[in-house]
């Protein structure tokens, strides 16, 4: 596959090299999301009318999930990115998704609100009408890619209508969008995520994405099963590149004494096999929900909420054990471990976070209402 063959030559040759520092120095990786746009990447799901890929949920999981096991902080810019793609394909001008298309445009998803949360549905702030547009007031608690993407597929209350929220497409460069403060964590460091405010943001009726009030159903139809999935295959990488270097530094370290090695002993290959099977169970739950929304099965949004929830916990669980089978080499931050144990913490918090989608599923098995 042609653009999988693009994707690894920017993997080797730009983002793999800066990881380190791109998590040492929490330094947005703008290099590598330029190459991305360079190769056509990050058109990756634009429709080939306006001059992108037009490829299917499937490769954009491939190349998160690739770009992750090398640096997640860069998969999770592409993730947000392809999120907000989501949206734009089915309600942005042909302008904008030409300008995404050719990789000459970075977006992202502005929905969680310090109000609300990690309940991103729930839209607070305020919006109204000012002459032929529209003032917006509110606070965004954390936004991959602030103050570096060039538009935020942004959240409000519905300005006049009935309904949820509203979806706007807000370039960055607008007056009265402010960075309060940067962001210093412990994983994810590069990506980005910092709060956003607006005070008296204008914008004209035509940057609504959809209609007045229709933001939950474009939030549950469009981008949902794009972030489920995507951040599922982040998690998946992560996992990936843990158990390779926890299974590389066992079978290289050595008891000279005993004249074998550390993975000579059960119970580290134990540790091991137990960690294999949970990826490759959270990888399999990940690719039935590609299955699923593809043949648009009846469980498809079930599958969706599951593979978030399953594949975060499951990171949690590798990355914990690829620490302890590394013991206190694992502590070492050349060994590499330790910043995927960082940063596989994210998934499970990041809205909606486990235990809200654990609720969720529990109300959907039980036949209830998920959203009341």
């Amino acid at each position: 596959m042609p653009y999988l063959e693009k994707l690894d030559t920017v993997i080797r040759d730009i983002i793999e090299p800066a990881a380190v520092a791109t998590d040492r120095d929490a330094v947005f990786p703008r290099a590598a999301i330029a190459a991305l746009g360079e190769t056509g990447l990050l058109g990756l799901i634009s429709a080939t009318g306006v001059g992108g890929m037009g490829l299917d949920l499937a490769a954009a999981a491939q190349v998160v999930e690739r770009i992750a096991k090398a640096c997640p902080s860069t998969a999770m810019v592409v993730t947000m990115h392809y999120c907000g793609t989501s949206v734009i394909e089915k309600f942005g001008t042909d302008s904008i998704r030409r300008e995404i298309a050719a990789g000459r445009h970075l977006t992202t998803l502005a929905w969680s609100d310090a109000g609300s949360r990690s309940h991103f549905w729930a839209a607070v702030g305020s919006v109204r009408p000012d002459g032929d547009a529209y003032l917006l007031d509110c606070d965004k608690t954390m936004v991959t890619a602030a103050g570096e993407a060039d538009s935020y597929v942004w959240s409000s209350p519905p300005a006049e209508a009935a309904g949820a929220s509203t979806l706007w497409l807000v370039d960055s460069k607008t007056a009265g969008l402010s960075q309060p403060k940067l962001f210093d964590g412990m994983g994810l460091r590069g990506n980005g995520s910092s709060p956003l405010s607006c005070k008296a943001l204008r914008l004209p009726a035509s940057a609504m994405l959809g209609s007045d009030g229709g933001g939950f159903d474009i939030m549950l139809g469009a981008a949902l099963p794009v972030f489920s999935v995507l951040i599922a295959s982040c998690s998946q990488g992560i996992m990936e590149a843990a158990l390779e270097r926890a299974c590389a530094h066992a079978s290289a370290s050595k008891f000279e004494h005993l004249d074998s090695a550390l993975a000579d002993l059960p119970t580290i290959r134990a540790y091991l096999a137990r960690a294999r099977i949970r990826a490759d169970m959270a990888r399999t739950l990940r690719d039935d929900t590609l299955v699923a929304l593809a043949g648009g099965r009846a469980d498809a949004m079930l599958r969706v909420m599951q593979t978030k929830a399953a594949s975060a916990e499951a990171a949690l669980e590798v990355t914990d054990v690829a620490m302890r089978v590394c013991g206190g080499a694992a502590f070492r931050k050349d060994v590499g471990v330790e910043r995927y144990f960082r940063d596989a913490r994210a998934a499970s918090i990041m809205a909606p976070t486990s235990d809200v989608l654990f609720d969720f599923i529990g109300k959907a098995v039980c036949g209830l209402p998920v959203f009341d």
